[in-house]
């Protein structure tokens, strides 16, 4: 068993890592798993820059930041528009009322993204009138990300915001398979993508956990398990020694049957991965891996991979040291 799941005996993986950024430049939550119902939004660290999540601006400040691929959030208007909001209902983050499905693109246009956004629980709105007009659109995104993937999230929505977007991106002439976009959602979201898109990697955080949970069982014995055939598996950053021949072997292993493997934060059971946010993990990512990064706050873990494209200024360098010694601590 130990011969066979020898990493050092394995080829070297070609390439280098890719960090996917969650939700581009975004605001992080104090609460990691918040309760059905509640606001994340409303429970957020103090401010260190002025970005929103899934707005163009943010989309693109994480390319220079040095992300391979953003993840945004997929919902549909009333009027059939693809729009990117996390929630199904708008008066979280925006000043809207009601569900997203129920407002046409004109009237989310005009709305306030930051609108919601509070570090003391509601007493004050840092954010407040800085997100004005910034709910983005699919072609907003894919203008901001004209050369590099997406990660398109379904999660918690059905087929029919699925079927809209196939449609909004055949329509774009946007080459996805040849790009690398990818889609993330429930199965009943994923299969009409995997019909239209069978290139494309597309896959539900339950099915790359059954993946995940089996390897851990069958990869000692040198087995890659069918259920991580054209899947995906997830590497808690923390617990990188149960996983069979990682990291050289394993990522060949995932290669020979078309898997893609993940490097996420520690390991919880969250509705999504967790993601990278203190700068030192990224040195327990073994330098061979190829793979993709899930981060949370790439506003800390780009500049820790690629220093060179740091361009935050003094004051925000300060801030943001200022809030990792207290996530640190909090931890």
């Amino acid at each position: 068993m130990t011969f066979i799941n020898a990493s050092w005996l394995a080829p070297v993986p070609k390439g280098y890592p890719k960090l996917l950024a969650v939700r581009g430049i975004s605001q992080q939550p104090v609460k990691l798993d918040p309760q059905d119902g509640d606001c994340a939004a409303r429970q957020i660290e103090p401010p260190v820059h002025e970005f929103i999540e899934n707005t163009s601006p943010s989309i693109q400040r994480a390319s220079g930041m040095g992300a391979a691929m953003v993840m945004v959030d997929v919902n549909a208007s009333a009027d059939g528009k693809v729009v990117l909001l996390r929630e199904k209902a708008l008066d979280c983050r925006t000043n809207g009322k009601g569900d997203v499905s129920a407002a046409t693109l004109a009237q989310m246009r005009g709305l306030d993204a930051g609108y919601g956004y509070s570090a003391d629980g509601g007493k004050t709105f840092p954010l407040r009138g800085r997100g004005v007009g910034y709910i983005a659109t699919l072609d907003d995104a894919l203008q901001a990300q004209s050369k590099e993937p997406l990660l398109f999230n379904l999660s918690g929505k059905g087929p029919g915001v699925a079927a809209k977007l196939v449609d909004a991106l055949l329509a774009s002439g946007r080459e996805v398979e040849k790009l690398g976009d990818s889609f993330m959602g429930d199965e009943a979201a994923i299969a009409p993508i995997k019909r239209r898109f069978p290139g494309a990697w597309a896959f539900s955080i339950q099915a790359a956990r059954a993946c995940t949970s089996d390897y851990q069982l069958q990869g000692w014995l040198g087995l890659t398990p069918a259920s991580c055939k054209q899947g995906t598996i997830l590497i808690p950053i923390n617990r990188q020694w149960l996983f069979a021949g990682w990291p050289n072997r394993l990522i060949a292993r995932m290669a020979a049957v078309g898997g893609h493997v993940v490097v996420t934060g520690p390991a919880s059971d969250l509705a999504e991965p967790r993601g990278l946010d203190l700068p030192e993990q990224i040195g327990q990512v073994p330098a061979s891996f190829n793979g993709h990064i899930w981060v949370s706050d790439l506003w800390v873990i780009g500049p820790a991979l690629h220093p060179a494209g740091d361009r935050r200024n003094g004051r925000e360098k300060a801030e943001t040291e200022a809030l990792i010694a207290k996530r640190r601590e909090n931890r």
